[in-house]
């Protein structure tokens, strides 16, 4: 009950008047990107999402919001932006909290995984790219002078899993090597561009042929330009690998191909980023101790490499 009086009352420092938390509302995105978060109902039967932020997080917030006002003000539909008070407030001190609010989304749910198979999927997710690379030119707080490297992240990790993981670390040994060859020495040569940092199915909120809304931020920021290519493509695949060469990921290039915002060069090493980039989400299963899905993870990449032949065929790179 008391948590409930300070959501209410935290809400109504915006100017809701609340009439009920939905406590039973299935909300998109990670949990873990705040310390609680409801979905509330107003007088007006309007939906919102209210969360609890960790202290250490306020400063990276207040990047994705004003770099989500700014993206909205460019005209981007699918951005939906958090909600400010009358003083142009974002993030409100209330009750020994940091809050934030924002707009409930509803969507239509994936069918996972027979979604990767929905050709009509590839347009609309290459679009949204297409509109992120024009719109964010000029976006606040970021530099692509001070951009995310996965080459380093890479070795980063596989040093942390040869002292605590040694079997997998000779599991993953073939794979760093196989992208040893070119990949890690060119690296930092490709060119970068603001990305959503996290681009995948399941940080979309679908309607039933479009997008509704593109989520969770966090990651945000200079990466090479192909970075939410690579992850998108990866998270595809991961649902079922024969997917890799249908026709959602197949239109997916050929649309971004044809706005040409993307380099050949990057192009050229669009596999070995797709297996690069799984390495995060391996050690995000490292993180939570997942045994299963770090076999999975480790299975995938290898069988990237094994058959990077013919995907860069199908994917007529």
């Amino acid at each position: 009950m008391e948590i409930d009086e300070t959501i209410i009352s935290a809400a109504n420092r915006w100017g809701l008047q609340i009439k009920s938390i939905i406590k039973n509302m299935e909300i998109a995105g990670s949990p873990e990107r705040s310390e609680l978060r409801f979905v509330v109902q107003d007088i007006n039967e309007d939906l919102f999402i209210i969360e609890s932020l960790f202290d250490k997080d306020i400063d990276h917030k207040l990047k994705i919001i004003y770099t989500l006002e700014f993206l909205a003000g460019k005209g981007m539909k699918e951005i939906q932006p958090y909600i400010c008070n009358s003083k142009r407030e974002y993030i409100l001190h209330h009750d020994d909290r940091f809050w934030q609010l924002i707009p409930f989304i509803d969507g239509v749910s994936l069918n996972r995984p027979k979604y990767v198979y929905d050709k009509w999927r590839g347009k609309v997710i290459a679009d949204f790219l297409i509109q992120l690379r024009t719109k964010s030119v000029g976006v606040p707080n970021f530099s692509a002078s001070n951009f995310f490297s996965i080459k380093n992240y890479i070795y980063k990790l596989s040093n942390q899993i040869k002292e605590y993981e040694p079997v997998l670390a000779e599991e993953i040994q073939p794979i760093i090597e196989f992208l040893e060859k070119k990949f890690m020495g060119i690296h930092d040569n490709f060119p970068k561009a603001f990305c959503h940092g996290d681009y995948h199915s399941l940080n979309i909120i679908w309607s039933s042929d479009n997008i509704n809304a593109v989520i969770d931020w966090e990651f945000l920021g200079y990466k090479p330009e192909i970075y939410d290519v690579a992850n998108m493509i990866g998270c595809v695949g991961v649902e079922d690998p024969e997917s890799l060469i249908c026709d959602l990921v197949k239109d997916f290039i050929f649309y971004l191909k044809k706005a040409q915002i993307i380099s050949d060069m990057s192009w050229e090493f669009l596999l070995e980023f797709v297996i690069a980039l799984r390495f995060a989400w391996l050690s995000e299963w490292l993180r939570h101790e997942d045994r299963e899905m770090i076999e999975l993870e480790t299975t995938y990449m290898r069988l990237l490499k094994n058959n990077s032949g013919d995907l860069q065929d199908a994917w007529e790179i």
